[in-house]
């Protein structure tokens, strides 16, 4: 990269022999020159002591602010010229933040000063467009922003530019920060002062010639694959396939961190330390410091309770298992004071992760129960049912899954020339006698027939899966749509592979309802294991791949290609917060080798490359919510209906509420966008936009560019659509399939992770056992005591809303944008998203709407947008679509 230094080039000197006509010229203009005071106010935050080296770097940035090495800000012009380089705009005086010495306090929590700030300024340079800060102290500091006072010369009001941004020390920089003032301009709109400046900043954020490990003050955005999730230098156990870049383990791309390669894979990416949260993310990328408390505060927490139970069970008579119910509701009923040193020594040998073994701590401290799970709070025995556990799949925690059966029996899409035959054994005499007088024939034609199938994605790895501790089945689960609107479960299908091999085919059993005897508790363990598959499906599909991976390369472009005074890239950075961060957090302790995800999903080692074989099939428009309904057969075309589609399950939660959402978000970004690009012709001309979907489909995406769905990004539908997939996608969707983790599966028997054990055979011990106690037999089969107790303490983290979140129709500041259309056009946006909480709870109270509460008597607020809560409190409120995926 070329070395610049913007304050030093704007100012250089003339050449000689220009010298005498130019200094004339100067003499002309210092005649009619007019000098003016412009007071300002900056807002920044200092670090604070969470970050315990604070104190002493506050007081030598004290001695370097007395020794006159202040931090320094120069006004650019939008009006005048440099002299020695007339593509950029001219700089004005040298301006400092005043009682730095004064004002700026070391504190527990991170708080804001003001500071005034006094330029020198030539009225005819005109408003300044932007302005270039240089920190010449010695440590780093956040820049919220800078307010210009009642400008002279222009409308009268304020002039803001909206930062967010840290400065470091200028020396840890190639070239000077500059920040742009709110107004929005399309590149060929752009002033021409200020284009230069505008392609510049851009190229250092791709720095494409940035070699090695990159550093928190590096401010690149850059593209990597999966190669960090295995440690092979610790054996071959620890190995994980690269995902990304090959036909076999396609993936989205994530954030470059520029580690350097392993010692016995040159492939795969070293990893640090496990307590090493150190991760590289570009600096503004990161957590602010709010959220970071509540992140480490709810994961101490967690770890706390994990322990309290753990302790209690080094005396138990089943080590890692629970007895009863009873035991794990007294999870949530109780609470346990820290034991003493030897029973501490006995528990670092029962748990084998290494972080725990790090924080526990014998300090005698009580500590707290988990939280009593909503699924719990009407009823412990509601959750068992049959309408519950139907219900789930419409307004649980992934109800993006079920489908229509649009044929019987139903198919696979296996290859069968490797997978033999794959198609369903259930057949009409199996589900006859529950499908209340219908014949399958007459409950096709009148949409009746639903199936949640897991078998085709789940077949393929059962070999592997099942060869290790785990002990499960690739399920299908049919359902019939009842008059009242509910859905009653009909069978379940549980599929092995062969015997003698994968090629000959599917073993399968069925099962079906029934409420009494050793039937009736075969039928329990059933909907478990059909349980168990939907859990590892939502937590790596619909959570994790169609969400967190899917939106990160977005992320990553729209920084790389997109200027900050793009009207498009003011459009979805707000939903981009803290999603890389949280990202490489994910990849650091959650689903890396041996990872929490490993360690309590049931695909275990085969997690992530399962997600890589989904992947392979995920479709970009596929992702609008009214497609989705669609492909997944639960609507059909209705022109004349709101969206294009009509329900054919009128009371599906997610899918109604989500419509509104969508239809919201929709209009949302129709109109923004139609105040900048009047037509077809001012997308195609938008080289920033153009570079940044090519980037995105074949960089971050770059495993599928040559799919054919790929919007040509030609017209100003295809970027109104694009725009508002990705704002689904990060706010409400992410929002649907994950806030409910705590509510139904922070009590796991509801939603067990795992299977130890097959269906027990009668004749067998196990058999005689489901058939004597029904309970224990139950909890040996699912996830034990030591993972669900780490399960559920990381969900209660993923399931927390941050006292820092900003919901869907609110912005971080009120003066995102200069532009009075936009700010309009966003106003109606929240009063939509107003009405839709309205209609939320009233669909909540109308009592023929059974699916949106059921038998546990939670009402469906996951798709609720809480743009009215300007509370802040956060926590486990159950509710809220926040603008991003930022947990």
């Amino acid at each position: 990269m070329i070395h610049t230094d913007i304050a030093e080039i704007l100012c250089v000197k003339p050449k000689t022999e220009k010298r005498t006509k130019t200094m004339e010229e100067d003499v002309k203009k210092k005649k009619n020159k007019k000098t003016m005071k412009i007071e300002g106010e900056v807002v920044v935050m200092k670090k604070n002591l969470l970050d315990f080296k604070d104190a002493m770097a506050s007081f030598l940035d004290r001695v370097h602010e007395l020794l006159g090495r202040r931090v320094s800000l120069h006004l650019v012009s939008s009006l005048q010229p440099d002299p020695a380089n007339e593509k950029r705009g001219r700089l004005g005086k040298a301006a400092h933040l005043e009682k730095w010495v004064t004002k700026i306090k070391t504190s527990v929590t991170a708080e804001e000063t003001a500071f005034a700030v006094t330029f020198d300024w030539d009225e005819s340079m005109g408003p300044p467009a932007a302005f270039v800060i240089k920190n010449h102290h010695h440590s780093q500091f956040y820049l919220k922003s800078l307010t210009l006072r009642n400008f002279p010369g222009g409308e009268g009001g304020p002039i803001h530019f909206v930062c967010n941004s840290w400065i470091y020390p200028s020396h840890r920089y190639r070239s000077d920060r500059v920040f742009f003032s709110n107004k929005a301009y399309l590149p060929n709109e752009t002033p021409e002062l200020l284009k230069e400046l505008r392609k510049e900043e851009l190229k250092n954020l791709r720095d494409n010639e940035k070699g090695g490990e990159l550093k928190e003050w590096d401010r690149v955005y850059d593209y990597a694959y999966y190669n960090d999730l295995g440690a092979p230098d610790k054996g071959p156990d620890s190995a994980r396939p690269v995902l990304g870049g090959s036909p076999d383990f396609p993936y989205p791309r994530r954030g470059k961190t520029g580690r350097k390669p392993t010692k016995s894979d040159p492939k795969s990416e070293s990893r640090l330390a496990l307590l090493n949260l150190n991760i590289y993310v570009p600096r503004d990328e990161r957590f602010s410091h709010v959220k970071f408390s509540d992140f480490l505060a709810y994961a101490l927490k967690s770890v706390t309770q994990v322990l309290v139970p753990e302790i209690a069970s080094v005396c138990d008579k089943t080590i890692n298992e629970f007895d009863s119910f009873e035991d794990v509701f007294h999870l949530y009923d109780g609470s346990t004071k820290l034991a003493n040193g030897h029973t501490i020594s006995k528990l670092r040998d029962v748990i084998p992760w290494e972080m725990f073994r790090e924080l526990v701590r014998n300090d005698g401290e009580r500590f707290l129960k988990f939280p009593l799970p909503d699924v719990l709070k009407e009823s412990r025995s509601a959750w068992r049912t049959d309408e519950e556990f139907a219900r789930e799949m419409l307004a649980g925690l992934n109800p993006v899954v079920i489908s229509r059966l649009q044929e019987f029996p139903p198919k696979s899409n296996l290859d069968s020339t490797r997978y033999g035959n794959q198609h369903s054994s259930i057949r009409e005499e199996h589900i006859k006698p529950h499908m209340n007088g219908l014949s399958v024939k007459e409950a096709l034609g009148q949409n009746k027939l639903y199936i949640l199938d897991h078998h085709d994605a789940l077949m393929p790895y059962l070999t592997r899966i099942n060869s290790t501790n785990t002990k499960t089945y690739a399920t299908r689960t049919l359902l019939l749509l009842q008059e009242d609107g509910t859905l009653k479960p009909l069978a379940i299908e549980l599929s092995l592979p062969h015997a003698q091999g994968e090629s000959h085919g599917a073993v399968s059993k069925i099962f079906t309802p029934a409420e009494k005897g050793v039937e009736g508790s075969v039928w329990q363990l059933a909907k478990a294991y059909a349980a168990v598959n939907d859990s590892g499906y939502h937590q790596l599909i619909s959570h994790w791949l169609k969400t967190h991976a899917v939106i990160e390369p977005f992320i990553i472009a729209s920084n790389r290609q997109l200027s900050v005074v793009h009207p498009i890239y003011k459009l979805l950075h707000p939903h981009f917060r803290d999603t890389m961060n949280i990202n490489a957090l994910a990849r650091h302790v959650l689903i890396n080798s041996d990872g929490v995800l490993e360690r309590t999903v049931f695909p275990g080692r085969y997690a992530m490359e399962m997600s890589s074989s989904i992947y392979k099939n995920w479709v970009f428009t596929d992702q609008a919510l009214p497609k989705d309904l669609l492909k997944r057969g639960v609507a059909v075309e209705n022109p004349s209906s709101d969206n294009g589609i009509e329900l054919l399950i009128e009371d599906y939660p997610f899918a109604v509420d989500g419509l509104e959402i969508w239809s919201a978000i929709k209009t949302w970004v129709r109109e923004y966008c139609t105040i900048y690009y009047k037509n077809d012709k001012a997308v195609q001309n938008d080289t920033e936009i153009q570079e940044w979907w090519n980037e995105v489909r074949t960089e971050g995406h770059g495993d599928l560019q040559h799919e054919s769905w790929w919007p040509s990004m030609q017209t100003c539908d295809d970027l109104m659509e694009a725009c508002t997939i990705i704002i689904w996608v990060a706010s409400a969707l992410h929002a649907a399939v994950n806030f409910g983790q705590y509510p139904y599966a922070g009590f796991l028997p509801n939603r067990p992770t795992v299977s130890r054990r097959f269906m027990p055979e009668p004749g067998t011990e196990e058999y005689t056992e489901l058939e004597e106690n029904e309970e224990v037999a139950f909890l040996k089969t699912i996830t034990p005591q030591l993972q669900t107790l780490l399960g559920i303490s990381i969900i209660e983290i993923l399931s927390m809303h941050s006292t820092d979140e900003i919901y869907l129709g609110q912005r971080d500041s009120p003066n995102w944008t200069v532009d009075d259309e936009p700010l309009e056009a966003f106003k109606r946006f929240g009063k939509s998203l107003e009405l839709i909480e309205n209609n939320i709870i009233q669909r909540n109270n109308d009592k023929k709407f059974k699916n949106r509460t059921g038998p546990v008597n939670i009402p469906y607020t996951l798709l609720y947008p809480n743009t009215t809560d300007y509370t802040r409190e956060g926590g486990l409120t159950g509710k809220g679509i926040p603008n991003s995926v930022s947990i």
